[in-house]
């Protein structure tokens, strides 16, 4: 079988609706995944493993009842550091930023929540999104997995070098100028901007006329 952390969503999904494999066991592989690499990467900058573990056992839980709440119910999604996670802060990349936790979820996260994901962690971004390179006052430079002496792209850099490096299998990015598509593209995954407003944005978000909530995948 492919090595757990290399299988796709729907791979995932596939053998947790066959039983062969579980949420747990998939979450231990991509945290232990993370424990290995990113400190050479530097793509998350905020992590929660208890957490992370108990959304995964409640994941379990609903597979072996019958109740999975979507196809990818138990499928580890990191969320980009420009979107609220409700309990989790959202720094944006800047040292200007409060690291009190989120008092709700943005519209995106929310219905990833709704579907069952489990959440691995926030993942690196440039102050405010803004640069095509993710390196930022707070979190410092990330690296692109294929060459560690050359960036990831940006803003979503800390989705392409985690999902890119066998982080997780998606990750939830954004994309005003480029931010989904230019990562995606200097590490040899499909990023997609949606239609504008076909993915709902929170209200007063930043760049909220012009960016995109998008996914992050090593496969279409």
């Amino acid at each position: 079988m492919t090595d757990i952390i290399w299988m796709t969503a729907a791979e995932l999904s596939a053998a947790y609706a066959a039983g062969t494999l579980s949420p747990v066991e998939a979450t231990h592989a991509v945290l232990a995944r993370i424990n290995a690499v990113d400190p050479v990467l530097n793509a998350f900058c905020h992590r929660d493993d208890e957490t992370v573990l108990a959304q995964a056992a409640d994941s379990e839980a609903r597979w072996r009842a019958g109740t999975a709440r979507s196809p990818l119910e138990g499928v580890p999604v990191s969320i980009k550091d420009l979107m609220w996670l409700k309990g989790w802060p959202t720094r944006y990349g800047s040292l200007t930023t409060s690291d009190e936790p989120n008092p709700e979820d943005d519209p995106a996260v929310a219905h990833l929540r709704a579907a069952g994901c489990v959440f691995t962690g926030k993942v690196t971004t440039p102050e405010f999104g803004n640069s095509g390179v993710t390196d930022s006052p707070l979190t410092g430079p990330t690296v692109n997995p294929w060459d560690i002496g050359r960036t990831p792209g940006g803003s979503s850099g800390g989705s392409v070098a985690a999902v890119s490096s066998g982080c997780g299998p998606l990750s939830l990015g954004s994309d005003g100028g480029g931010s989904i598509r230019t990562p995606a593209s200097f590490t040899n995954l499909v990023g997609h901007k949606p239609t504008f407003g076909r993915v709902p944005q929170a209200p007063g978000e930043h760049f909220g006329r012009l960016s995109a909530s998008g996914p992050i995948a090593r496969t279409v």
